[in-house]
């Protein structure tokens, strides 16, 4: 009998119990999904048909070395039979969110890690579906059948363990560390290995000795709380296979919304630059009335050689409306740019909080464009993303929209 086969008719209730489901290249295998074409080639999923970096490949494409971040013409290089494909961002959401709403038959308690990942608490389900290597496979099964795509399963008594086995194997692994041997099973594991634990707290443990999770646990865990808080008590505990973090189901507010888009390099026209930064304004205000926020300060920023030219600034009152961010634009390029060449843009919305959950007794509301606002977004949902817009944005470049590193279904932090 296999050691799946055991776990699965084991009647051992487990004191905690998380599965960790994470799709297997799922930008790619999406259009290898609806291409038939594609099935069995090495594809590049770029951000639009101009997009030069790769933000995710086939397996097929994988086997050539091709990794995500990579240059497309390094891509080419590798594997001169490589596609590009233009990403889909909202066909990849629609397909996400059918994904994680079937996951909840298994298990209300769902934290959607990013748009192809989530985790499930499954501990209080197991008088209801039987034993966590039973749900696992329900959650396998409800993904084929949503979507058709393939996945891979990690299943232990934490977070972190379960997010470990499920990298263990791919494509369409499923690894099942109960929790009573995760210690030992990531005993002479890097702790690097672990998500949370980067080179920067990697470093931190090398310097006092510690290289893998075994070595952690032999650690005061004193030595980590003084270093790291409450978060070094964290680490000391993921690394013997107890991370104690619950699931987290709820959408955070968000501490800060913005949008920045790369320029040709070493750009300098006066006119080319206000125009980015006003396609910037008009994508950020009108975000910020999609999920119903304002703001008051702003960082208004220009990337040159050397850094950034900008600065935290304020608009009079909270709003929403681009033309304010815009005027704080200009008085970036008025009074702190000196013609430097420029690679990027971006505008980002400092302290976004509810529209109007407090208004202020003296100022003028201005109800005007308010109205204007409402039906230009009416208008730009129904036909396209700034079919309405100023005059200025008919000379923009493309700037495809992508997907969220920290996707939710719903709220802030959906496609953008």
């Amino acid at each position: 009998m296999s050691m799946e086969q055991f776990q699965d008719r084991c009647p051992v209730v487990w004191p905690r119990a998380i599965i960790h489901m994470d799709m297997n290249a799922f930008f790619a295998a999406v259009e290898q999904r609806d291409f038939p074409e594609l099935r069995g080639k090495p594809i590049a999923v770029t951000n639009g048909e101009v997009g030069s970096c790769i933000i995710t490949s086939s397996y097929e494409a994988r086997a050539h070395g091709i990794r995500t971040g990579m240059r497309l013409k390094e891509g080419r290089r590798r594997c001169p039979g490589l596609i590009q494909r233009p990403a889909r961002p909202e066909v990849y959401a629609r397909i996400s969110m059918a994904i994680m709403q079937a996951l909840r038959d298994v298990s209300p308690d769902i934290e959607v890690f990013s748009v192809d990942e989530a985790f499930l608490d499954v501990t209080r389900c197991q008088r209801l579906h039987g034993t966590p290597v039973r749900m696992a496979r329900m959650v396998r099964e409800k993904v084929a059948a949503v979507c058709g795509l393939p996945c891979s399963i990690g299943v232990s008594g934490d977070k972190t363990t379960a997010k470990f086995a499920s990298k263990l194997v791919k494509p369409e692994g499923f690894t099942v560390i109960p929790p009573w041997e995760a210690q030992e099973r990531l005993r002479d594991i890097p702790v690097t290995a672990l998500c949370g634990i980067a080179d920067g707290i990697g470093s931190f443990l090398a310097q006092h000795g510690a290289l893998v999770c075994g070595d952690v646990g032999r650690l005061p865990v004193s030595v980590l709380a003084r270093r790291f808080g409450n978060l070094g008590r964290r680490i000391w505990l993921m690394c013997q296979g107890k991370d104690p973090d619950r699931i987290h189901d709820e959408t955070p507010p968000p501490k800060s919304l913005g949008h920045g888009k790369v320029l040709p390099p070493r750009t300098r026209g006066r006119e080319v630059l206000l125009t980015y930064l006003r396609h910037m304004s008009e994508k950020v205000a009108a975000r910020l009335r999609r999920h119903h926020l304002e703001a008051q300060t702003y960082f208004i920023g220009l990337r040159a050689g050397d850094g950034w030219i900008g600065d935290r600034l304020r608009t009079t009152q909270p709003t929403h409306h681009a033309p304010p961010l815009f005027a704080l634009c200009r008085f970036v390029m008025e009074n702190l740019w000196r013609g430097e060449p420029v690679c990027q843009v971006q505008i980002t919305a400092l302290d976004p909080r509810p529209w109007r959950q407090q208004l202020d007794l003296f100022a003028e509301q201005d109800e005007g464009n308010s109205q204007i606002d409402e039906v230009m977004d009416r208008i730009n949902r129904c036909y396209g993303e700034l079919t309405v817009a100023p005059a200025r944005l008919l000379q923009r470049s493309t700037m495809p929209n992508v997907i969220a590193p920290a996707w939710k279904p719903e709220g802030h932090r959906q496609t953008i």
